[in-house]
């Protein structure tokens, strides 16, 4: 008799089945896969749309009256969840701020179609604005402007010595809107911003159409701050322009195949101050 036990044995029957394992079932497309991607598809849409709408914004640069600080191709994500006022109870919860003087802001034209403008913030509600000979004063002091730039071959009487001592009626660029209460918040000769207000200028100062010329930027019109430059391009360079109008696939790659060359690679990320 052997030391193995009985019932470590294999019996000789089972050794010489053959085993059949039934193949795996082939995995079907199903509804539910689709329904998956859609649902995902579904809520990348609506974060990119609540981030567009309530956070972030694409901005374009169309001039250089804001140079160099930006430059006409420059585009922009300009931060909209950023600036409170607005009265509302859950602002005390959010990371909201007041409108500093000195910084950058795109708002909506306060005329027209409301275009988007972007200028630099001079006046905060309640300030005194008085300019002279180029200089501005704030409150009665000189108001610090490294990023200002002007222009030695361009005078303008109205916008160097602001505001005016009298009511100028043919003043070239004045929008009628503001000539005709632009002395009314004329105090000792300097300009008072109302409450809700506030007085922008561009940094390319003799080349700006700003608050000089049309006025004031209500609090409401506010959009954001410009955070920094996603991309920038040189439309000037030659070929680089791009033309308006429907483009066809020619012209579109065209424009792709030029885009390395007419990109202004250095100011890419680039913060806005």
């Amino acid at each position: 008799m052997t030391a193995e036990s009985d019932s470590a044995r294999v019996p000789q029957e089972a050794a010489d089945a053959t085993v059949i394992v039934p193949p795996f079932p082939r995995r079907k497309k199903s509804r539910t896969a689709i329904v998956e991607f859609l649902e995902s598809l579904l809520a990348a849409i609506l974060m990119a749309l609540f981030l567009i709408i309530f956070v972030v914004q694409s901005f374009e640069i169309p001039s250089e009256s804001m140079a160099p600080t930006l430059l006409t191709g420059d585009y922009l994500l300009v931060n909209k969840f950023i600036f409170g006022g607005h009265g509302a109870w859950y602002e005390r919860a959010l990371p909201y701020r007041d409108v500093r003087r000195g910084e950058v802001i795109v708002f909506k034209y306060p005329y027209d179609d409301h275009p988007y403008y972007v200028k630099r913030v001079i006046g905060l509600p309640g300030d005194h604005i008085r300019i002279a000979n180029q200089a501005i004063y704030v409150n009665g002091f000189t108001a610090p402007e490294p990023h200002v730039v002007h222009d030695a071959a361009y005078r303008d009487p109205f916008g160097d010595n602001f505001p005016p001592a009298f009511k100028f009626v043919s003043q070239r660029g004045l929008r009628p809107e503001w000539a005709a209460v632009l002395m009314e918040h004329v105090v000792n000769g300097e300009l008072v911003v109302p409450q809700g207000n506030y007085f922008v200028m561009g940094d390319n100062r003799d080349h700006s159409w700003d608050s000089r010329y049309w006025g004031f930027v209500d609090r409401g019109a506010i959009i954001g701050r410009p955070v920094g430059i996603y991309w920038s391009h040189d439309s000037a360079s030659d070929g680089c322009a791009v033309s308006g109008g429907r483009r066809g696939a020619t012209e579109f790659f065209r424009a792709v195949l030029h885009v390395p060359r007419c990109t202004r690679w250095p100011r890419l990320g680039h913060e806005v101050h």
